[in-house]
């Protein structure tokens, strides 16, 4: 992104859906650490990874053990392997560039979230977070886990089971799903339970090192830690997200933990955990809707961590609120009415991608304006044409009045091309030379059969035929009716249907702002 020419007026966030991504139901994504790739999970069993800079699909992950849907994506640190987790309690570990599967490991139960280790360019340790279980470390080599503690109580802190028909010792209600994520390097892993506490638990030991709770000790559905590692994002039930800022350094975090935890040998058990917690978090700020009171869906971060992004919960609209660190709302986009159900700002640039309980994938984007005083300081915009009037002597020549300004520049100064410039948009500058971040073009020949097919596609839409319509060949050429099909904004884009055989990209452009207008009316 050219950063010195954009305007700081217009806000370093997304305004307008730039186009949307179509292949079968997509339920979740996940981009790569530089932006460049777009991992989706499918509600049939495959992973679509698009190259997010043309919008193309550049590999497709499918393994014929798993039909059931995708509840997670989670991409290796240089892109090489990517996790994908499934309703029918499988781990699949699969190879980006080869697209081969490493590994299957099957669970006890349906993993609703799986991360892969962040700290090895090849993990094979992941931290899974089941339905209605304690979070585990699995090694997906050889299927072995380890239960990590959801609780500050003896009886259940020390990564044992836990206790029967999934309760408490201390007799509280049976624990939802529990949240979980590794710290930035990995080390440390924070637990948000349903008691409203932040477990901080050493990775290698499985032992809980602090504690930190929450007001009102409302359940916590999502953990998060932002790029840099130096912001945690916690949602709760009690339909409010909250920052905190890691006080441990990002390296070395679990040392630093051991030489901060000299508390006084008469405070002991939970109370001595949470004397420890609290110099590991502190709350920096709350974001909620005190007007609504909506629940959050999939809260995360910006790139660069300054912005906070959530989108409503509630059914039938696809809000998106976008709030600034300091706490301030300063954006709410609104798109179609459908349902969010997941969404991830891109590593890089200003932009956010949102997935539809209809399975479309929303691309959201600055809507940018054109400033030519931003190239031109003395330029002037004018509102209608004027008469210029031009003065007698403004193309006269006079050399000697004018002189040149001599240069300031030392020629004699040697240039640097080998030096690269540290991109302040990563947290984490470290490339290497064996990161990925675009996959090899497939191309892929066009067959006669499917250009009849558009033809013959592109004249019912002339009789008047909607292309997304039971009478419409597009829909029945994977033998199944499309169930987005009914998007508010499928209309809006059939002029611009790209199909190669129903099996690969449907991509459509952005409309224009009254069309889009009157049908979001609508």
């Amino acid at each position: 992104m050219n950063a010195p020419i954009i305007d700081p007026l217009q806000g370093d966030f997304p305004e307008v859906i730039e186009e949307y991504l179509e292949h079968g139901i997509m339920k979740c994504i996940a981009f790569n650490r530089r932006g460049t790739l777009l991992a989706a999970g499918c509600s049939d069993g495959s992973c679509i990874i698009w190259d997010f800079e043309t919008r193309g699909i550049a590999q497709e992950l499918r393994d014929k053990d798993c039909v059931s849907g995708i509840t997670s994506v989670s991409w290796s640190k240089y892109g090489h392997r990517i996790l994908v987790s499934a309703a029918d309690k499988s781990l699949t570990l699969w190879d980006v560039v080869k697209g081969e599967k490493i590994t299957r490991t099957s669970l006890q139960k349906t993993p609703l979230q799986a991360r892969l280790h962040p700290g090895s360019s090849t993990p094979s340790i992941c931290l899974a977070c089941p339905l209605s279980s304690a979070p585990m470390i699995v090694d997906l080599n050889t299927g072995s886990t380890i239960l990590v503690p959801v609780s500050s109580s003896p009886d259940t802190g020390n990564g044992s089971a836990p206790p029967s028909r999934n309760k408490f010792s201390d007799g509280s209600a049976p624990y939802t799903p529990v949240a979980a994520c590794f710290n930035k390097h990995g080390d440390l892993i924070y637990v948000g339970n349903s008691k409203g506490e932040i477990l901080i638990i050493d990775h290698k030991n499985v032992k809980v090192h602090g504690v930190v709770p929450i007001t009102g000790g409302a359940v916590i559905k999502n953990i998060v830690f932002s790029r840099n590692g130096q912001y945690l994002l916690t949602n709760s039930n009690d339909r409010t997200i909250r920052i905190y800022e890691n006080l441990l350094p990002l390296k070395g975090g679990l040392k630093a933990l051991d030489e901060s935890s000299n508390i006084p040998y008469d405070v002991e058990g939970v109370e001595r955990l949470k004397a420890v917690g609290g110099k590991c978090l502190a709350l920096f700020r709350e974001f909620q809707d005190a007007i609504t009171k909506i629940h959050w869906k999939a809260p995360c971060f910006s790139g660069d961590g300054e912005w906070v992004v959530g989108g409503s919960a509630s059914k039938g609209e696809h809000k998106i609120y976008i709030w600034d660190r300091a706490g301030h709302l300063v954006k709410i986009l609104e798109g179609p009415r459908e349902a969010l159900v997941d969404l991830a700002w891109h590593p890089v640039h200003p932009i956010v991608v949102s997935v539809s309980h209809t399975g479309l994938v929303y691309i959201w984007a600055k809507d940018y304006t054109e400033n030519w005083s931003a190239f031109a300081p003395d330029f002037k915009e004018l509102e209608e044409n004027e008469e210029y009037v031009e003065r007698e002597d403004e193309f006269d020549l006079m050399p000697e009045t004018e002189k040149v300004k001599e240069s300031e520049v030392d020629e004699d100064d040697e240039v640097d091309i080998v030096t690269v410039d540290v991109d302040s948009a990563f947290s984490d500058s470290d490339m290497s030379q064996e990161e990925i971040c675009f996959l090899p073009a497939i191309p892929c020949p066009e067959v006669p059969e499917q250009q009849d097919k558009c033809v013959e596609s592109s004249s019912k839409l002339v009789n008047g035929h909607h292309p997304g319509s039971p009478l419409s060949d597009e829909a029945g050429q994977n033998g199944q009716a499309m169930e987005h099909a009914a998007s508010p904004i499928d209309g809006m884009y059939n002029s611009d249907a790209e199909d190669d055989g129903g099996t690969r990209l449907k991509r459509r452009r952005k409309p224009s702002e009254k069309v889009l207008g009157s049908s979001l009316r609508r």
